[in-house]
């Protein structure tokens, strides 16, 4: 369920005249390339970190505010008891031709490169919610005394909302690690079918499975404290808001002790939620698109509460604000993105107790 997210379309325009063609070289690691002279925009495909000025942030809040007024309730809940529709037929169109393989993963989730290890972190935890801390009493039952796909694996990686393998592929085809075992799930059976199609697919090395987040008795199929990496890439915006932090909860549950969660999602104010129109809002900051599909836009802060309660520590929690650029139409796209860190912190040794 990767959320359309690669679509660039421009707000507004800025003229400048454009500089020569950018050289082919190895992709930088966000925030590192940096706008100084406003002539040279069109120089580059994109610029890093670009700082906004108060009267921008003004005018993308009132933009926002404006758009605001909520949809009926009724049709808030057509939206989202149709939602697995929506995105079968989104993927049943674009199949994958929608998005790009994501080349930039391996410089900003290291954690995911050929023959990594799990970064155990030291740090001891004695906070979290009482709603994350325990599965229910009627939670379905753990795997681990039983066998499972990749149990004899020693590095796993879990992809949530893996669309049509965008993330997965890249990893498989990069990380040569005779242990690693991916497991990649999305809520569109058309998506995780594309995924097991796919002539790079490899049933040795990754298993793909239809998953509904938002369900809490949806069962994952890897015992708890077994995995190594969880990522979430433009899919944490697609649930609803009411049902993030029980679903990152479970995922919480999932990681090993000192096992990490990677995210990468819409930022507030990116350039996708100022384009939306009246008629569009469910509620605050969350949008339906013209295809049925709904997405959120996140501040550094909600993020982190959402993992904080989790009982995951921060590892990084920063905005990516790019200035993307058209330079054969000599336009500009501000985008907004929020990048996550954020790891499951050992539990504590001899006759400590955790108090909640």
């Amino acid at each position: 369920m990767a959320a359309p997210g690669g679509v660039d379309v421009s707000v507004d325009s800025l003229q400048a005249p454009a500089g020569p063609a950018e050289s082919t070289q190895t992709r930088p690691q966000f925030g590192s390339r940096f706008l100084t002279d406003p002539r040279q925009v069109f120089r580059h495909n994109a610029w890093d970190n670009v700082e906004w000025s108060e009267e921008q942030e003004a005018a993308a809040r009132r933009r926002v505010e404006e758009n605001s007024q909520p949809l009926a309730a009724e049709k808030q809940e057509e939206y989202d008891s149709r939602a697995n529709e929506y995105w079968n037929d989104f993927y049943t169109v674009h199949e994958n031709r929608f998005f790009k393989d994501r080349h930039w993963l391996f410089t900003e989730f290291p954690e995911l490169a050929p023959n990594c290890t799990a970064h155990k972190s030291t740090a001891r935890t004695t906070v979290g919610s009482a709603e994350c801390r325990e599965p229910a009493a009627d939670a379905p039952p753990s795997h681990r005394n039983e066998a499972f796909p990749g149990t004899a694996a020693s590095y796993r990686i879990l992809e949530v909302g893996c669309g049509v393998g965008n993330t997965v592929f890249p990893i498989l085809k990069t990380n040569n690690d005779p242990g690693l075992f991916v497991y990649c799930c999305d809520f569109s059976s058309t998506a995780v079918d594309l995924v097991k199609s796919n002539p790079e697919f490899d049933p040795a090395r990754c298993y793909p499975f239809v998953h509904d987040l938002s369900n809490e008795s949806a069962v994952y199929p890897v015992p708890e404290e077994s995995l190594d990496v969880i990522v979430l890439i433009f899919v944490l915006s697609a649930l609803h808001p009411d049902k993030m932090q029980k679903t990152i909860c479970r995922l919480a549950r999932l990681l090993k002790p000192g096992g990490v969660l990677l995210l990468r999602d819409y930022g507030r104010y990116d350039m996708a939620q100022l384009r939306f129109k009246k008629g569009r809002c469910l509620s605050e900051n969350f949008y339906v698109r013209g295809d049925g599909t709904r997405v959120y836009f996140f501040t550094q802060d909600e993020l982190h509460d959402l993992f904080s309660a989790a009982g995951l520590q921060k590892v990084q929690n920063l905005v990516d604000r790019r200035l993307q650029v058209n330079r054969g139409k000599q336009l500009t796209m501000y985008r907004v993105w929020v990048q996550c860190k954020y790891r499951k912190t050992l539990p504590l040794q001899g006759d400590e107790e955790i108090q909640i």
